[in-house]
């Protein structure tokens, strides 16, 4: 077997080792990517630590600490209640109304903070007791704010976006423009899947709210609504990069926190970025990890070994297009969303520009389908958020969001048939 060959074998075996035994993804990926070297005849501390710093020493990657940080200023700073009171006013006296706010909530706060994570802890926090108190469906429930958490990957501003963008050179700004349509039609899905879902739940429609209230209530979220049009109507005009509206969004969340809302005492600034700053490292470490591995990876051109498996595939796009999903449909189940990114993106996305698919799109299908990974078991890390924050059992939880992991999974399906549903909102909004 030669070298490369060598090498392939040791990063697939050692990844599946390490990750059996439970061993941190992060230190993984350095272990590999440290046993691929030895296997290629590179080994060189001094090699090692430079990619290890090279892996974070990049200014778009600025935006993830940002981003984290705006999240969880908007949670402790009121703008996360204010939007799904406001949603509640609307639509809570629907049947079934509180997972119609759950979805509103999920797409507005989506276009805010851009972590899956973040959102989903806020609307499980918020909506799980006054779904369980209304007598909603416990499971069905959890399964639903779970599957609204996973849209902040896709509607920008979107971390996992730009950790794509730094890790395959692909234009951050013009993947944000891309989540936009897929991030509505993912809303639009789950709609119809809760709709669909309700037949079988006994619910009965509340009182609607007068409109001076509705609008008293809209009103108070006023300062809440107004920054994703800030943040993406500052980068669509080129008035900052995505990198510095994560700074500007952060700073924003900030002022409104303190000075408007003043839900938020200065003493209480320091928890904030103490949570933000240990998810920045867990985040960071695993970017420094993956450059080791992605080294070694191109050195062994283990990119170019798989298009050749792939070859007979390069001429026929979409069916391409449709094995490199269910591939990541699988790693989806056991990986999280980040790592899936850092290791397989610079794998696959040479494979499919060689076939002539957009990269911009394939980086949507990418990180949609790693989307989706969160609420998938047996990693499903949405999932444990929204089963930790409701004290429900992970089976309770995989349950209910089954109905909603078959309509994105057919919402999956319907982007790789048509293409067009990406790429015509990306070249006409550009």
């Amino acid at each position: 077997m030669t070298p490369e060959g060598q090498a392939f074998v040791t990063f697939c075996l050692g990844m599946l080792v390490l990750m059996g035994i439970g061993m941190n993804m992060a230190l993984a990926l350095v272990l590999t990517g440290a046993a691929m070297a030895w296997v290629l005849g590179f080994w060189d501390t001094q090699l090692l630590a430079q990619n290890l710093v090279g892996g974070i020493d990049s200014f778009p990657l600025l935006a993830v600490p940002f981003f984290i940080l705006a999240g969880e200023l908007m949670n402790s700073g009121g703008i996360s209640q204010r939007i799904i009171r406001m949603a509640q006013a609307w639509v809570g006296h629907i049947r079934g109304g509180l997972g119609y706010v759950a979805i509103g909530a999920a797409v507005l706060m989506a276009s805010m903070s851009g972590s899956a994570l973040a959102d989903t802890a806020a609307l499980a926090t918020i909506l799980l007791p006054m779904m369980r108190q209304a007598g909603y469906p416990m499971a069905t429930s959890a399964g639903l704010l779970a599957s609204g958490g996973i849209i902040a990957p896709i509607i920008p501003p979107s971390m996992p976006f730009v950790i794509y963008g730094v890790t395959t050179n692909t234009s951050i700004s013009a993947l944000f423009t891309a989540g936009i349509v897929p991030g509505l039609i993912m809303g639009l899905g789950l709609i119809v899947a809760w709709k669909w879902v309700l037949r079988r739940i006994d619910l009965q429609p509340g009182t609607p709210l007068p409109l001076r209230e509705r609008l008293r209530t809209t009103a108070k979220a006023f300062w809440a609504l107004l920054m994703p049009i800030i943040i993406i109507g500052g980068m669509k005009s080129g008035v900052f990069t995505p990198t510095e509206a994560a700074v500007v969004a952060a700073f924003y969340a900030l002022a409104v926190a303190l000075l408007i809302h003043r839900e938020m005492r200065l003493a209480e600034l320091r928890g904030v970025l103490v949570r933000a700053a240990k998810t920045t490292a867990i985040v960071m470490f695993l970017c420094a990890g993956a450059q080791v591995a992605s080294y070694m990876i191109t050195l062994a051109d283990l990119p170019g070994v798989l298009t050749g498996w792939l070859g007979p595939l390069v001429d026929n796009p979409r069916l391409l297009m449709t094995v490199m999903m269910l591939a990541l449909v699988l790693i989806g189940t056991a990986l999280d969303l980040t790592p899936t990114i850092l290791i397989f993106a610079p794998v696959m996305l040479p494979i499919a520009v060689k076939a002539g698919i957009d990269p911009v799109y394939f980086g949507l299908m990418f990180v949609l389908n790693g989307a989706i990974g969160l609420i998938t078991p047996p990693v499903g890390t949405v999932l444990n958020v929204v089963a930790g924050v409701g004290r429900l059992s992970l089976h309770q939880v995989v349950k209910g969001v089954n109905p909603f992991l078959v309509t994105y999974v057919l919402i999956l399906a319907l982007f790789v048939a048509f293409p067009q549903l990406v790429t015509a909102p990306v070249a006409w909004l550009r």
